[in-house]
């Protein structure tokens, strides 16, 4: 066993190719104890090693249940948050990149979100008038807020469960970060746009004036996926002229003028499970990260589907692509040395409040 941790600084040189057969190694050495977690959007290299993937939710449930000892998630940041908020005590969640964030949960912090609750508290009896509900992109803390105040956490695939829940608790819903996953299932719920306002929190009382925030049904945080953002109408439009047989699949993340053009709206698993399900020699344009997309054209290939990225520039999750072969390599010959490296552990009070609130999810949907 080595003396100190091993510095990160000597894997930035390495090739993939000896980083697979190290990462290969240390695995095989450390067996049961640790399980590697992938993201769907996550890239090829890294993707191939795990040894569950999916959804975060999903796999953070699946870690939680594992006799694994260190979980070790190829995703980003909040990600690992909710590994380590549902895992046993004895279990260690890591991100083999501390800098692999998510720009979309970073639009919505505790300052901000609690600046918000206080301003409506000058307008409505908040407390009892509105349920907050945050997307599980969002950090820790902002679950937790979210348990402190008899809210709740969503995912794309839950969220008109979730939406339906806190309606019949509270009459307004404070949504974020995601304003177009809030939006796009307010509307297939039936609410008018006109009842679905956006609060800009860089503008006094969100740039709303009282009456729209006493007439709001959902409240919409100003947040968006920037990986969703690059996906607009005209895009579907020009590609749909040159194949008119195409049939249209976007996550919800995406704007409400895209997903109001697709024939199918869901979740990365929804997605996998319709294009995989479909007919035989269909055409398809999907509207979520490039990642996942190219895996799924390459799968589909063989039963004569075809599968396209809707936007014509590349568009991947950047924040993501940070965790490299070499980071993981990293983080896993350091476990096999007997040396804990980015150790994602959230507070024990945030954590408690932020789990009453995954717990309200789980419960709801």
């Amino acid at each position: 066993m080595t003396a100190a941790a091993l510095p990160i600084h000597d894997y930035a040189l390495l090739d993939d190719a000896e980083c697979e057969a190290r990462i290969a190694a240390a695995k095989a050495k450390l067996g049961k104890r640790c399980i590697i977690l992938g993201h769907h959007y996550q890239r090829d290299e890294v993707f191939k090693h795990a040894d569950i993937f999916g959804d975060s939710l999903k796999l953070s449930r699946e870690a939680a249940q594992s006799e694994a000892e260190f979980i070790v998630f190829c995703g980003v940041h909040f990600m690992a948050e909710v590994a380590d908020i549902l895992s046993r005590p004895e279990q260690i969640a890591i991100l083999p990149d501390m800098a692999a964030g998510c720009s979309m949960a970073d639009m919505a912090n505790k300052i901000k979100v609690q600046q918000c609750w206080d301003e409506l508290a000058k307008i409505i009896d908040v407390e009892n008038s509105v349920t907050p509900v945050t997307y599980i992109n969002s950090a820790a803390d902002l679950k937790a807020f979210c348990g402190q105040h008899g809210g709740i956490v969503c995912t794309s695939s839950n969220a008109e469960k979730i939406l339906n829940w806190s309606f019949a608790r509270r009459e307004k819903v404070l949504f974020f970060p995601d304003q177009h996953l809030g939006r796009n299932t307010g509307y297939r719920m039936g609410i008018p746009l006109e009842q679905m306002v956006t609060w800009d929190f860089n503008k006094p009382q969100g740039g709303l004036t009282e009456q729209q925030i006493r007439e709001a049904k959902i409240i919409l945080w100003k947040g968006h996926c920037s990986v969703h953002q690059a996906f607009q109408p005209e895009q579907i439009d020009n590609f749909k002229a040159k194949h008119p047989e195409t049939i249209v699949i976007s996550h919800p993340e995406a704007c409400f003028e895209v997903c109001e053009k697709s024939d199918f709206i869901g979740s990365t698993e929804m997605i996998l499970k319709i294009v995989r399900e479909a007919e035989a020699n269909t055409r398809w344009l999907v509207a979520t990260e490039l990642n996942l997309v190219n895996r799924l054209a390459q799968e589909c290939k063989a039963q004569g589907k075809s599968v396209h990225f809707m936007a014509p520039t590349l568009s991947m999750c950047s924040t993501m692509f940070r965790t490299d072969p070499q980071h993981l390599c990293w983080v896993l010959e350091n476990l096999a040395a007997g040396h804990v490296v980015n150790q994602v552990a959230v507070p024990a009070e945030q954590a408690a409040s932020a789990k009453q609130a995954l717990d309200n999810m789980l419960l709801a949907s």
